[in-house]
């Protein structure tokens, strides 16, 4: 059996990524400023996520952006939605204007969905999984940038009627709302409950 050779570390490279990965952190929508992105920039990060791994090129991940008054809209039918799906006595007018709203100081705003692929001997899991890992290099894209990011699970985000709005397949998964933006807030120190020795087991 041959042995394996591997090229020599990039030493520069390899600290570039670990300082991208280490400083990602969370923004709130409410902490972004409202500052506009162009969009060749957005196009270019979405297209990071398109390189994620994934199980027989399936590439089971679609993006669905918004920005200017597209987006504006989509805050008003997130909230339609919220109304239109809420039994009377859990309905809160409150949520329903946060909804409408959380988009306003916002500059895209993108909703990450697994699109379930033609080969069905590949779990859904693994499809779910290389969408996901498709959001992290989204993500990570957005804080080389120098944009601030926030991944969202909130409102009808997780819903069927979401799903049913975005025009995906029964068999598709909504996974979140990316909150792309600027902040000038200053970046936040990371924090990790765990330390590495408790979550990485060598044998």
């Amino acid at each position: 059996m041959p042995s394996l050779t591997f090229a020599p570390m990039n030493q520069e490279t390899f600290a570039q990524v670990s300082e991208v990965i280490k400083s990602r952190r969370s923004t709130g929508w409410a902490k972004m400023n409202g500052q506009i992105i162009p969009n060749e920039l957005v196009q270019e990060i979405l297209e990071l996520a398109t390189w994620a791994p994934n199980h027989g090129k399936t590439e089971p991940w679609k993006f669905f952006v918004y920005t200017g008054e597209a987006m504006k809209e989509f805050g008003r039918q997130h909230a339609a939605l919220y109304k239109a799906n809420t039994p009377a006595e859990k309905y809160q007018e409150a949520t329903a204007e946060k909804l409408e709203h959380n988009v306003d100081k916002a500059s895209h705003v993108v909703i990450a969905a697994m699109t379930r692929g033609i080969n069905d001997k590949i779990p859904v899991l693994e499809e779910i999984a290389a969408a996901s890992a498709a959001i992290q290099n989204l993500l990570l894209g957005a804080t080389a940038a120098g944009i601030a990011n926030f991944w969202s699970t909130g409102g009808q985000t997780l819903q069927p009627a979401m799903k049913t709005f975005l025009g995906l397949g029964e068999h598709d998964t909504v996974l979140g709302m990316l909150f792309l933006g600027y902040t000038d807030e200053p970046a936040r120190e990371g924090v990790r409950n765990k330390p590495a020795a408790e979550t990485i087991i060598w044998k």
